[in-house]
């Protein structure tokens, strides 16, 4: 069967979205304070394109936004000038590695979704969307904003923000559990979740330790805690929320069968959070390894060349919150196959989640 030809490395762009005061811009600082090596590129609120060095004080952002009339970013904008501004951040000269667009607290995320999927720019790919609530104000904000049930339905992934001022909070997080469809749903303070659920924080040779994929293949882990290495480089963030998260690197030398890695993937729990890494799906695509990233119920593969002289491998990390490791690592070492050829039709179920750059205007996965 026919193969997809390898595209050009694009840059995830992830959608921050959530009614006013709800955190969004808390969340973003803290991303920038805690990317590693990252490069974020940002459009902030009312709509700033701005260039961001993800060591940078995040204190810089407020300095470098740009206001548009109404405030609404999806009213403000149609496709093909979100496209421009998208260009200036896209450029390769600036080294971003991922791309958050923080929408004001106004804006409906289902069109500015669909703007992102109708995009023309070949150096990005829509990476999700991001819906921040607050706990406290979540009743109230719900009766005066009803249409909050229809975003979170949207949602790839919520952050369930600021419970610390909420008196009942695991009631608010049931709650919202009911109103989403299969999103993850991320409990938080301040805005403070793990990068890792967004994108792939690049380490610099300064933080030895922070988990990468040349890691994983270099330490042989099976089972780890992202978050070990930043405990002990910041002992005070012992007890925050995201020191509960759970991690579990998978590396098999042996392929991945298809069929079986679509069925894990399509029964994932609600508390797997993210997925990234690389398969190898053997006599299936000699030529191509293929990304993949998770975000909540948000999945996405893209085909890219493999590496000339590197050892083909299937390198996979999964991040969630009460996951039976075990149990998940058993389901992906069923997926594994060394048959010498391949099925015909194996790789349909992978191919649904590869993005034609000529697919415009669908509906988010």
């Amino acid at each position: 069967m026919s193969q997809p030809s390898p595209k050009p490395q694009q840059i995830p762009v992830v959608v921050l979205a959530g009614f006013l005061g709800s955190g969004k811009t808390t969340l973003l600082n803290h991303l920038l304070h805690r990317s590693g090596g990252s490069r974020i590129g940002a459009l902030v609120n009312d709509f700033g394109a701005i260039e961001i060095d993800a060591m940078a004080v995040a204190g810089a952002l407020g300095d470098s936004t740009v206001s548009l009339g109404n405030g609404c970013l999806c009213c403000a904008v149609d496709a093909s000038e979100l496209d421009q501004y998208l260009e200036r951040l896209a450029e390769p000269g600036l080294g971003i590695d991922v791309i958050v667009i923080e929408a004001s607290g106004l804006a409906e995320p289902q069109e500015l979704v669909r703007m992102l999927l109708a995009s023309e720019h070949p150096g990005v790919v829509y990476g999700g969307l991001v819906e921040v609530v607050d706990a406290a104000e979540f009743d109230d904000t719900r009766a005066r904003h009803p249409e909050i049930d229809r975003h979170l339905a949207l949602a790839d992934l919520v952050v369930v923000n600021k419970l610390d001022r909420a008196a009942d909070g695991e009631r608010v997080l049931g709650l919202v559990r009911t109103l989403v469809d299969r999103a993850a749903v991320v409990p938080a303070t301040y805005g403070r979740i793990d990068p890792e659920f967004l994108f792939d924080c690049r380490p610099s040779e300064e933080r030895i330790g922070q988990l990468s994929f040349d890691d994983l293949h270099e330490t042989d882990l099976h089972e780890t805690d992202l978050h070990e290495a930043d405990l002990h480089e910041e002992g005070d963030h012992a007890g925050h929320l995201h020191a509960a998260y759970d991690s579990l690197s998978f590396v098999s030398p042996v392929p991945l069968d298809p069929r079986r890695l679509m069925t894990f993937l399509d029964s994932r729990p609600e508390g797997l959070y993210r997925i990234k890494g690389y398969v190898d799906f053997g006599p299936h695509d000699v030529r191509n390894r293929y990304a993949v990233h998770a975000v909540g119920r948000f999945l996405r593969f893209y085909p890219e060349p493999w590496p000339a002289g590197g050892e083909r491998l299937t390198q996979l990390v999964l991040i969630g919150s009460g996951i039976d490791a075990a149990a998940l690592e058993k389901e992906l070492e069923a997926s594994r196959s060394d048959a010498p050829h391949a099925d015909e039709h194996g790789m349909w179920g992978v191919l649904r989640y590869v993005r034609d750059p000529e697919e415009q205007g669908a509906d988010p996965a």
